[in-house]
């Protein structure tokens, strides 16, 4: 997986990474590193948990302008600003900072949640005054009182902006309300329903008057069990987002879609493995867990949220738990959607995204590196580990004159520093993109020593018949200089190396093609020649590359 890449810099180590180096790890392993088997994956023990690197994937965002658009459409968002203007100049409200009654019932009908004519439902005006009460919390109202002792309602100063479309205040208030609803959402799902049942019995007057002396102790008992839930649905939900976030990251365009089975599976049942009938029962205890707080967020359109079908559980006791197909033979798509589907939404993307950058993570975008020349956009990818490369070439080539950016490709490849030949590897990448016509400028680096060979072989893949094949020496290294951009690349990740280690072009005599190489004069042949001793199947082959290996590092 792209986002998870790790790139280790220098000669010494580009060969054969440290036994003991961690690999890097996503938000979503942090907290998931059982279930997701991140600790066998990685290494990591419960120490150097807290030292692993942590990785966003890079995610594309539409303009902001655009996105503004989108929450403006969202419709809770869009009643808070109604309410709020509707206060102008001042609307009378009562001691709490609610609307007073007489004025319910026009705020409903205002929303267009009741016929303008009639009683308004009590539905409407529940969902009318959930609205007021988010234009208070984002102070698009404030309240306040008069000299008379009146209790007011007045627009707050960013209604206008917003109104407007200004896009940073619409963002702000968008995001801070998805803030809230995050919050609710947790909350709600927070009390035991032991509690509930017992508080609704006390309301009925069933329940036993608690002892005097043990109330408090009752009380406390009660708060810890509460904050104990909502504590463990907090941390369900984010680890829900975070596996969302990835997983739109990579999605193809129009797949992002996630059945909620799916998604409850990825986050119970351990990578690599097929769940069980126990971890059966425990997905459906996830996608239950979930279903309401996923559905509070689609209201503010962090999420496109189809819900669990209530008839779903209505089922006898002692049928099948919910899988959506989990484990079990797939369900059409019909059947399927029944169990619930998400989708995170762009403004979804960009709220995770910026609850991430508020926590400390590096959260990049798609296109950050593509902004500079070309030496910076090769030296960004290199550098970088959260990087999608082809993502970012294709961002910097788009648009630009093909000959120049070429050129400018190809003189930012040079060199012969530990990120070099990954240089090289990415600009031929780019260049393939600009595709035909970039040949004038490959043309020019025929004869390079550096670029020469990689040109050569550019062109002849590109169908030209006129390329002279390139001298010995020109081949060979640029033989060292491919494979080091792999290991590079790779991180040295043995079976991808394996795969390029058998397509080596070795004769039935290895140790005179192996005394070519040593002799090549790399920054990384002997790192290329010890990854080759180490990984390649024949025992002949492997031997002569370490013996070569050997007289490389001695000539150094």
């Amino acid at each position: 997986m792209a986002g998870r890449r790790r790139k280790n810099a220098g000669a010494s180590s580009a060969g054969a990474p440290d036994e003991g180096a961690v690999g890097a790890v996503l938000p979503a392993d942090l907290e998931l590193q059982d279930l997701y088997g991140a600790f066998a994956a990685h290494g990591l023990d419960d120490e150097d948990l807290d030292d692993a690197a942590v990785l966003v994937p890079p995610v594309r965002l539409p303009a902001e302008s655009e996105l503004a658009d989108q929450a403006k459409a969202v419709p809770m968002f869009g009643y808070a600003l109604k309410l709020a203007r509707w206060t102008a100049p001042h609307r009378e409200v009562d001691e709490f900072g609610d609307l007073t009654g007489p004025d319910r019932a026009p705020a409903a009908r205002l929303l267009g949640l009741a016929p303008e004519q009639g009683e308004a439902p009590e539905e409407a005006v529940v969902e009318a005054m959930r609205a007021w009460s988010l234009a208070c919390d984002l102070d698009l109202i404030e309240i306040g009182t008069t000299a008379a002792g009146e209790h007011v309602a007045i627009p707050g100063p960013d209604l206008e902006p917003a109104e407007r479309g200004d896009a940073e205040t619409v963002l702000e208030l968008w995001l801070t309300a998805a803030g809230i609803v995050r919050e609710l959402a947790v909350e709600a799902d927070s009390l035991p329903e032991e509690e509930a049942a017992e508080e609704a019995a006390e309301r009925a007057g069933a329940a036993a008057e608690p002892e005097p002396e043990s109330e408090d102790d009752d009380d406390e008992e009660r708060l810890a069990r509460v904050e104990e839930a909502r504590e463990e649905a907090a941390e369900l939900l984010d680890e829900a987002l975070q596996v969302l976030y990835e997983t739109t990251a990579f999605a193809d365009p129009g797949t992002e879609t996630v059945p909620l089975g799916v998604l409850a599976a990825l986050l119970v049942v351990p990578e690599g493995e097929e769940p069980s009938e126990e971890l059966l029962g425990d997905i459906t205890d996830v996608m239950v867990a979930l279903d309401p707080m996923l559905n509070d967020l689609a209201e503010l359109g962090v999420l496109d949220y189809r819900p669990i079908d209530p008839e779903l559980f209505d089922e006898e006791e002692g049928q099948e738990p919910l899988g959506g197909g989990v484990g079990d033979e797939p369900l059409d798509e019909e059947e399927s959607a029944r169990f619930g589907l998400v989708r995170l939404t762009p403004l979804g993307q960009y709220g995770i995204r910026q609850w991430l950058l508020e926590d400390g993570y590096d959260a990049p975008l798609v296109g950050e590196l593509a902004q500079g020349d070309a030496a910076e956009l090769l030296r960004g990818i290199c550098e970088a580990a959260n990087v999608l490369p082809e993502e970012e070439l294709q961002v910097w080539v788009t648009g630009r004159e093909p000959v120049d950016a070429a050129r400018e490709l190809l003189a930012a490849s040079r060199g012969n520093d530990a990120y070099a030949p990954m240089r090289r590897m990415l600009s031929r990448l780019a260049l393939g993109m600009i595709g035909r016509p970039a040949e004038p400028a490959v043309r020019e680096v025929l004869d390079d020593p550096e670029l020469g060979g990689a040109a050569r072989a550019w062109l002849v893949d590109l169908g030209a018949t006129d390329v002279p094949a390139p001298e010995r020496g020109m081949a060979l290294w640029t033989v060292i200089d491919t494979f080091a951009a792999q290991l590079l690349d790779t991180g040295g990740d043995a079976e991808l190396l394996r795969e390029l280690i058998a397509d080596l072009p070795v004769t039935g005599n290895p140790a005179s093609y192996f005394g070519e190489l040593w002799r090549v004069d790399h920054p990384y042949t002997a790192d290329v020649l010890e990854a080759v001793g180490e990984l390649h199947l024949d025992r002949t082959v492997a031997k002569e590359a370490r013996k070569a290996a050997f007289k490389a590092r001695s000539k150094s």
